[in-house]
C-alpha cells in the first residue's frame, strides 16, 4: 500500500465508473506503474472474457511489480488496498461462512445488483453495509434509500473477483432454497410431534432442480472452506447446516425444515440408501469429481432424531493418502520408532486416540507406503472410509455374521503379508488378530485409549492372556490432532512458565524464550489457526514392559514409568516440541492432550 503522500486523489464529481485508463493514469502518477508496463497493458489486446473483467483484474494479470517498490508485486490484493486508501473506503475480504445470504439477498434484487455492481454484505437494525468495485459509482444509492427506508447505507470495497463469484453463488442459493420452499408448502419436517400429518406433507422432490443446485453448492462449498465434516441437523421449523473445520464446528446456512428434508433425501439417494427408511440408522458414501478431476470420498451416517434424520458427511480427500507421516508431524525420535514398528515382518502394531484424533488417516499414509507390488496388502473396515486401489478392502456385514474376526479368518486363507483390521472391538477380533501375527503377519489396527500404555491394559481387559499379548504386540502409538498456527499471521510472543511446566510435567523442560501466539487475520478467519498437525506417544514393546505385563499384569503406572524411561513421550512433550517450534501454542496442546497420571 502506498502512503498518502503518494497518492493524489482528484475532485470527482457525481457519480462515475473508473474505467482501465483511469487506473493506468492514477498508478502511473502514484509512481507505481512504469511507462513500459503502460505500454504493455494498452498494446496487450483483450479477449471477450477479459473484455467484462474490472481495470484492475486486467492490471493485475500482468504481474508486474511496483516502479516505487520492485519487492512488492502489483496482485489484485496489493491493488485493492492501494484503491481502498486512495477511494477512502474500507476493504472487506468477503467470509462466506459470515454471510447471511437470506438476509442480504432480500435488500435488493439480483437485476439491480448486477447492474450497478453493487452487493449487500451486512444487515443490521439501522443500516446496511454495500459493497462494490467501483466506490465512485453511487447513482444507485437514492432508489436504494427509498427502498430501505430508514435504513442508512455504508458502503466499502470489495475485490472484483469476490463480487462475481459471490452475487452469483448468494442469488443462486437463495433462489433454490426459495423455489423448493415454495414447492414444498407450508409444513415442517416429520417429527414425532407430527406423525400422524405425515402423508399429507408433500416435500419438495429430492430429484427437483432446486434441491440438486442447493446440494451442489453445499458439497463445493464444503471443499472449498477445507471442512472435514458435514453436519446437516433437523429442528423443528429448520435445519441447520455446519461444517467442522480443522476440528471445530462452525454454523453455515439455516434452512427450511422442507427443504432440509429434501437436501437429506437427495444425499440418501447420492449414497445408494434406504431413502423411506427413517427409523433407523444408515450408512453411504458417494464419491466426488470436481471440475478439475480431483476426485473426494464422503462417507455418510444417518441418525434418526425427535425432528427428522440428523445426517454427518465426513469427507476424505485421497490426497492426504499420499502424505507421508513426516508430513503429518510424526519426526525424529518418534518417527524412527514408528518406522521400525511397520518395518516388523510380523507382529501387530496399534494405533490409539478418541475419534477425529486421525488414526485412519494414519493407517491409510503407512499402508499406502508399504504396499508395494511384492505384497499382499488386505484390510478389514467397519466402514471402508477410503477406497484405495493399491491394497485390498473388505467391509464388515454383520447381517450376514462378516464380523471383523470372520474378516480376518477369511483374509488369513488370501495369502496376506499385511493386515489392516479396522478397530479390536472385542476379544474375538482380537483373537484372530493375534492368531494372524502369530502366523507370521504384520497387523495394523486401532484401539480408542486415551494413551499408548492403556492400549495394553485394554486388550487384558478384554480377555487376551498376557503372554499373548507379549509375543505378539510390537508397538503401540497413541496421537492426536492440535490445531498449526496461521502462518500469514502468528506473531511473537512470550512463554507462561506455569503452562508451560504443566505442558512438560514430569519432565524439567527447559521453556524456549520466544513461542508463536496466534493473531488472526482473513485467512484464518481470525481465529489464528489454520490446517491441523498431529502430536503423537510411540511406545515400542521392549523386554522390561513385557516382563511389567508378564509379572504384575500390566500396572498402568508401572508400564507408564517404564516407557518413560525407555525415551517415549508423553503427547504432551511431543505437543511441547511443536510449540517450541511455532508450530501450534500451549493452549492447543492442553485442550486435546491428556495429562500424564
Amino acid at each position: 500500500m502506498v502512503s498518502s503522500k503518494q497518492t493524489k486523489k482528484p475532485l470527482i464529481r457525481g457519480s462515475m465508473r473508473v474505467d482501465l485508463s483511469w487506473f493506468i493514469r492514477e498508478l502511473s502518477d502514484a509512481g507505481m506503474l512504469a511507462v513500459d508496463d503502460v505500454n504493455v497493458i494498452t498494446s496487450t489486446p483483450r479477449g471477450a472474457e477479459k473484455a467484462q473483467w474490472h481495470a484492475l483484474q486486467v492490471i493485475a494479470e500482468f504481474g508486474f511489480k511496483a516502479m516505487n517498490d520492485p519487492s512488492k508485486l502489483l496482485d489484485l490484493d496489493c491493488l485493492m488496498a492501494w484503491f481502498a486508501e486512495f477511494s477512502e473506503q474500507p476493504l472487506f475480504v468477503i467470509d462466506p461462512l459470515k454471510i447471511n445470504v437470506t438476509a442480504i439477498t432480500e435488500v435488493m434484487s439480483y437485476a439491480f445488483a448486477e447492474r450497478h455492481q453493487i452487493l449487500a454484505l451486512e444487515v443490521f437494525s439501522d443500516y446496511i453495509v454495500i459493497g462494490s468495485a467501483q466506490p465512485f459509482h453511487t447513482d444507485w444509492e437514492q432508489d436504494l434509500r427509498h427502498t430501505l427506508k430508514e435504513k442508512d447505507i455504508r458502503r466499502v470495497l470489495i475485490s472484483p473477483a469476490d463480487f462475481h463469484r459471490y452475487s452469483i453463488e448468494f442469488y443462486n442459493l437463495a433462489k433454490s432454497v426459495s423455489g423448493a420452499s415454495a414447492k414444498g408448502g407450508q409444513q415442517s419436517t416429520a417429527n414425532f410431534e407430527q406423525l400422524l400429518e405425515i402423508g399429507h406433507l408433500k416435500s419438495p422432490d429430492a430429484n427437483d432442480q432446486h434441491i440438486v443446485n442447493i446440494v451442489d453448492w453445499l458439497l463445493q462449498y464444503a471443499f472449498d472452506q477445507r471442512a472435514s465434516d458435514i453436519h446437516l441437523e433437523p429442528r423443528r421449523d429448520t435445519g441447520n447446516v455446519r461444517f467442522r473445520i480443522d476440528g471445530v464446528l462452525h454454523d453455515v446456512y439455516e434452512f427450511p425444515a422442507a427443504v432440509m428434508t429434501a437436501v437429506s433425501s437427495r444425499i440418501k439417494i447420492l449414497g445408494r440408501m434406504d431413502v423411506a427408511e427413517k427409523r433407523r440408522p444408515q450408512d453411504g458414501r458417494i464419491k466426488t469429481k470436481m471440475d478439475g478431476g480431483h476426485e473426494v470420498e464422503l462417507r455418510l451416517s444417518t441418525l434418526p432424531t425427535a425432528f427428522g434424520e440428523k445426517l454427518v458427511m465426513r469427507i476424505f480427500d485421497p490426497e492426504v493418502l499420499m502424505r507421508s507421516t513426516k508430513d503429518m508431524g510424526l519426526a525424529n525420535e518418534d518417527y524412527r520408532r514408528w518406522k521400525s514398528l511397520i518395518d516388523n515382518p510380523n507382529g501387530i502394531v496399534l494405533v490409539t486416540g478418541p475419534t477425529g484424533s486421525g488414526k485412519t488417516t494414519t493407517l491409510y499414509s503407512t499402508l499406502k507406503q508399504l504396499a508395494t507390488p511384492e505384497v499382499n496388502v488386505c484390510s478389514v473396515e467397519d466402514p471402508i472410509e477410503m477406497v484405495e486401489p493399491s491394497f485390498n478392502q473388505m467391509q464388515v456385514h454383520t447381517a450376514i455374521d462378516l464380523t471383523f474376526a470372520a474378516g480376518i479368518r477369511a483374509l488369513m486363507r488370501q495369502d496376506p503379508d499385511i493386515i489392516m483390521v479396522g478397530e479390536i472391538r472385542d476379544l474375538a477380533t482380537a483373537d484372530m488378530a493375534i492368531q494372524a501375527a502369530l502366523t507370521g503377519h504384520l497387523v495394523l489396527s486401532t484401539l480408542h485409549t486415551n494413551d499408548a500404555p492403556t492400549a495394553i491394559t485394554r486388550l487384558l481387559e478384554l480377555g487376551v492372556p498376557p503372554y499373548l499379548l507379549t509375543s505378539t504386540i510390537s508397538g503401540v502409538m497413541a496421537q492426536r490432532l492440535v490445531r498449526t498456527l496461521c502462518p500469514h499471521c502468528k506473531i511473537d510472543g512470550c512463554v507462561e512458565e506455569f503452562a508451560w511446566k504443566e505442558l512438560t510435567q514430569p519432565w524439567k523442560a527447559e521453556p524456549p524464550v520466544v513461542v508463536k501466539m496466534p493473531k488472526g487475520c482473513l485467512e484464518c478467519r481470525d481465529t489464528g489457526y489454520l490446517g491441523r498437525v498431529g502430536i503423537y506417544e510411540v511406545m515400542p514393546m521392549s523386554q522390561k514392559i513385557q516382563a511389567i505385563i508378564n509379572s504384575s499384569g500390566a500396572d498402568i503406572n508401572k508400564l507408564r514409568a517404564q516407557a518413560y524411561k525407555e525415551g517415549m513421550r508423553s503427547l504432551r512433550l511431543s505437543g511441547a516440541q511443536k510449540v517450541a517450534n511455532g508450530v501450534t501454542t500451549i493452549e492447543e496442546v492442553m485442550r486435546v492432550a491428556p495429562a500424564p497420571t
